[in-house]
């Protein structure tokens, strides 16, 4: 295994921290409110960030969302292109490709997923779908949404057509989310019997290098307050409790990193994967709120201001622990596919 990076995915990651550290500052997400930067948005479309992921893989992806999740910057890149680009590259026929890559590579079009699969939507023999699905995050951004029934067949829907009601909520992370209700929308399939499974590997090990950005910030600011801040006349980072929760702090968010780039590798290798990206999201669930929550205390006083960045860190911790799925969730489905793999 070799996780080293191409010339083409370090210089996307470069790039990509530049404009990540240059226009995700604190100023502009208080500003944002929950909602989306639509200004930085279009920077990345416009550096070419979006179209890269084709050329980069996953791998690649997972290092730009790692440079988001180190300032959480309130764009849905991980959801356009996870159920947007890469599923229709990877599962579209050619009239699919050539219709709906071209918007999604320059960001005209914004895509996202109602993933994981909950049962909550029925479709038809005639390709008419119904049902709810409470959250789907940057909902309100999008054109289109990759929608799993049932029976998890895959199916994109847009969201200005009829029968397809968004109603705005609010996550535990400022995710731009909302409630999707379908009243006998026109779906379009997409993939056959494995696109969804695919889908949902690709999507945990994406929100698994974003979950790795997301505490790398975390701890990175509770290092610098530890450095400047004192206590009886010496800086609190010399204190040997603060030294020990930091070092474990930096060790599972490495696990989260190393696992991510495992399964992306394979994932780009064409390997199967489904196991590691499985580890990769137990990780991110189980090391990231560990690794924000340090963050968090750290700060001591500090981290209880909800205004302060490190809160930010926390919340999107805490959104990304859940999201496709908890730990424990995870776990379980790992033991059954690997008793599945043994017993075959």
């Amino acid at each position: 295994m070799d996780f080293a990076p191409t010339e083409e995915q370090a210089a996307a990651q470069g790039l990509a921290a530049r404009i990540f550290g240059d226009l995700s500052t604190p100023e502009r997400l208080a500003a944002a409110g929950t909602g989306t930067d639509a200004g930085l948005w279009k920077e990345l479309c416009a550096a070419g960030l979006t179209a890269a992921v084709e050329e980069t893989g996953l791998l690649g992806l997972v290092l730009l969302l790692e440079e988001q999740g180190r300032t959480t910057a309130q764009v849905p890149f991980a959801a356009s292109c996870v159920y947007g680009l890469l599923a229709v590259a990877g599962h579209g026929g050619d009239e699919q490709r050539e219709r709906l890559l071209p918007p999604l590579r320059d960001g005209t079009a914004v895509a996202t997923g109602a993933f994981p699969a909950r049962g909550g939507i029925r479709a038809d023999d005639g390709g008419r779908l119904s049902g709810s699905v409470p959250y789907v995050p940057w909902l309100r951004d999008a054109d289109l949404v990759l929608v799993p029934d049932r029976e998890r067949r895959l199916w994109i829907v847009r969201t200005g057509d009829a029968g397809v009601l968004t109603e705005p909520v609010e996550t535990t992370a400022p995710w731009s989310a909302a409630r999707l209700v379908l009243d006998g929308a026109s779906g379009e399939r997409l993939g056959g019997a494995g696109a969804y499974a695919a889908v949902l590997a690709a999507g945990r090990t994406a929100f698994a290098g974003l979950q790795a950005g997301v505490c790398a910030g975390s701890l990175a600011r509770a290092v610098a307050h530890t450095n400047t801040r004192e206590q009886f006349g010496r800086p609190l980072s010399t204190k040997q409790g603060v030294l020990l929760r930091a070092a474990d702090a930096h060790m599972d968010t490495e696990a989260i990193r190393v696992t991510a780039y495992e399964a992306a590798w394979r994932h780009d290798a064409g390997l199967p994967y489904g196991p590691q990206a499985l580890t990769a999201a137990w990780w991110a669930s189980e090391a990231g709120k560990r690794v924000v929550h340090a963050g968090q205390h750290l700060h001591g006083g500090t981290g209880a201001d909800l205004d302060h960045p490190v809160h930010r860190h926390f919340l999107w911790g805490r959104q990304l622990d859940a999201y496709l799925g908890c730990g424990s969730e995870v776990l379980q489905e790992l033991g059954e596919s690997l008793v599945k793999e043994g017993t075959e």
